[in-house]
């Protein structure tokens, strides 16, 4: 990535014409070819910007960017008052605290938080039909199956539903139960899983990360 701090004009020169008087802006040159012009306003948009494939040809005092269409982005340079490069690398893009599978390792790593005496039989326990997310013990024995889910809705208890009855053909595994684990479980679902027999629990995600602090509650 390249950054560019200068005085500059900028025109856009193509199917509609566009001019940005002379001031100080930001140049930013990304690995992917693109070109774009920032003021120090507008949060992350661009004042102007040529998108990938485009080609960046140097003059002194003069930036020519053109795309595959013919389109140009014309910049004069005044004063070129900082110009950096830096190799940044491959992104491993971004990841969402709170997915699913985070939510399934934190809870199988912290199974009591379903109750005393709960033990883990194993994580992504399969089936015919798929993984269940987490399949362990209660504090008398018997075997629960928990679908875990960001925010529960009604086909999550659904699939929870068909995981119960398949399980408990396994005269292994028979009885089954299921609960239905969630940050958030909407209405409809806590009810539709109550009148099958499942139980529902609400995940509090700082608490099974251990950055729940109880002295700080109100309640």
């Amino acid at each position: 990535m390249r950054l560019v701090i200068a005085r500059c004009q900028v025109d856009y020169v193509g199917r509609l014409t566009a001019h940005l008087p002379r001031a100080t802006r930001l140049l930013l040159v990304k690995a992917d070819g693109s070109v774009s012009v920032h003021a120090d306003d507008r949060a992350y948009k661009p004042l102007n910007w040529m998108s990938p494939p485009c080609t960046l040809h140097e003059q002194p005092g003069l930036w020519t960017v053109t795309n595959k269409s013919g389109e140009q982005l014309l910049i004069t340079m005044d004063e070129v008052l900082h110009d950096a490069s830096f190799v940044l690398g491959v992104d491993p893009g971004l990841q969402k605290d709170g997915v699913e599978a985070h939510l399934q390792e934190l809870l199988a790593a912290h199974i009591s938080t379903l109750g005393a005496g709960w033990t883990l039989v194993r994580r992504e326990y399969m089936t015919a039909i798929g993984p269940v997310d987490i399949l362990c013990k209660d504090a008398a024995g018997m075997t629960v199956a928990v679908e875990i889910k960001r925010r529960g809705e009604i086909d999550g208890v659904e699939q929870l539903t068909r995981y119960v009855e398949l399980l408990n053909r396994d005269p292994l595994l028979s009885p089954v139960r299921g609960v239905f684990a969630a940050q958030e479980i909407k209405p409809q679902a806590r009810v539709l899983a109550t009148d099958r027999g499942i139980g529902c629990v609400t995940l509090d995600y700082a608490s099974l990360r251990g950055f729940d602090d109880p002295t700080s509650r109100l309640f």
